[in-house]
């Protein structure tokens, strides 16, 4: 069935499995890391969401408990992954679930914001795979319901997204509680020097992988900025999505839950299918958005950062900043919901005046400078001075085009858009 490729080396069972999922070839990282983890190698691996890393890891686990059977002792799983976010522990588990289907194998994933009901009956069931947020994990243990030390194989999957949700408490008492003889995965979309001491604490004599670093990534999609007044965000987020028809599925992300409500509140008016998706929202309406969103019942996703990592789904057609996120490596994750696996995208970034520092941090990290776009009926006033890494201004220098007036005196800058259109309204003379 996949006889000249590393899937070759599973089980019948999950080559089945991933057959029926529509699986020919395996991706860079499924290439590189599963020939290790057959092994029973450790690993340390480098690569974003969307690379096929899922499978990269889960495959090879799921393939050591079909071939090592051992008696089922419920509440003791054999394989533990740990997810920063409920929508990638979920996802990681519809991928368990799909890849066990011929296998036989029971599973439990473990998310805050519901009833632990279900999910302590999946653990009753034997489940051998537990898919788990550190919180309810970690009460899940506090009720003498779970219990690791019999867990054969462990994954931290975005330790550099637990890091910064402040999950390094929490993590750590999780392994303190797992076995010393154990294989262990270590994944992460970016490498700080925190995630790289947390990886040597973590994993023994590792294979190391690293895929699509982030700059790579982001070549293959296709950025612009728009510079425009924060009054007339909404109206130019409607104006685009009313020009480009063929963008099916659009993720637009906001800086606050309140913003991300306001934009949805305001796109329904228009008569566009969109759905708010942040942390104040319950786990069943987060689940409900995401699915009518990969099934294009629902065109436009609103998002805050949570969702800017570990949500893979298909064809999006562009990424929309309304606002620049707080911390710059979050732009890449961001646009990175576009432009998967290999495919082309798009993200459109809306930036004020007052954005301008951001934008121009954010040129650093990926070095290259985001091309503007100024065809759109919302720009901001045009003798606005350019931004000053494009032509650096002179401190104290007097002259009329400058920063300062005759006597020396700063000039205030107006940014005041040239046309106030409320949202939604029909703008005469622009087609």
């Amino acid at each position: 069935m996949f006889e000249n490729t590393v899937f070759g080396r599973l089980d019948q069972k999950l080559q089945h499995a991933i057959k029926d999922a529509g699986y020919t070839t395996p991706t860079p990282i499924q290439e590189k890391a599963i020939p290790y983890l057959l092994d029973g190698r450790d690993l340390i691996g480098c690569a974003q969401t969307g690379t096929g890393k899922t499978a990269a890891f889960m495959l090879p686990i799921l393939n050591h408990l079909v071939r090592v059977r051992r008696p089922r002792h419920i509440g003791h799983p054999r394989a533990l992954v740990l997810s920063p976010t409920r929508e990638l522990a979920v996802q990681t588990a519809e991928n368990v679930k799909r890849y066990s289907k011929y296998a036989q194998l029971p599973f439990a994933c473990l998310i805050g914001g519901v009833s632990q009901y279900g999910q302590v009956k999946d653990i009753k069931k034997g489940a051998e795979t537990v898919v788990a947020c550190p919180g309810r994990l970690i009460d899940l243990m506090n009720q003498g319901i779970l219990y690791l030390d019999q867990v054969e194989c462990f994954v931290l999957d975005e330790a550099d997204r637990m890091l910064d949700m402040g999950f390094l408490p929490d993590i750590r008492r999780i392994i303190s509680k797992l076995p010393k003889s154990r294989q262990s995965l270590f994944f992460s979309a970016t490498m700080p020097p925190p995630v790289l001491k947390l990886a040597g604490e973590l994993v023994h004599d590792p294979a190391s992988v690293t895929i699509s670093p982030e700059t790579p990534t982001v070549e293959k999609i296709n950025q612009k900025v728009m510079f425009v007044a924060k009054s007339q965000k909404d109206a130019l987020l409607a104006h685009l999505l009313e020009q480009h028809p063929e963008w099916n599925r659009v993720i637009v992300f906001t800086k606050m839950r309140h913003g991300a409500d306001r934009v949805v509140k305001k796109l329904s008016r228009t008569g566009v299918a969109c759905a708010a998706i942040h942390s104040d929202k319950t786990q069943g309406q987060r689940t409900r958005a995401l699915e009518g969103f990969r099934r294009g019942d629902v065109r436009v996703l609103v998002a805050t950062d949570i969702a800017s990592r570990g949500i893979d789904v298909p064809d999006v057609s562009c990424v929309v900043n309304m606002e620049l996120p707080l911390e710059t490596e979050s732009y890449v994750h961001r646009i990175g919901r576009t432009a998967r696996a290999g495919e082309s995208g798009a993200a459109i970034s809306f930036v004020t005046h007052e954005e301008r520092g951001q934008l121009k941090a954010i040129e650093r990290l990926i070095r290259k400078s985001i091309p503007v776009d100024r065809d759109h009926p919302f720009e901001a006033q045009p003798d606005l001075p350019p931004p000053a890494w494009v032509a650096p201004m002179r401190g104290g220098q007097n002259n009329k085009g400058g920063a300062h007036g005759p006597h020396g005196k700063r000039r205030r800058k107006s940014f005041i858009g040239r046309r106030q259109v409320d949202f939604g309204q029909k703008r005469g003379g622009h087609k």
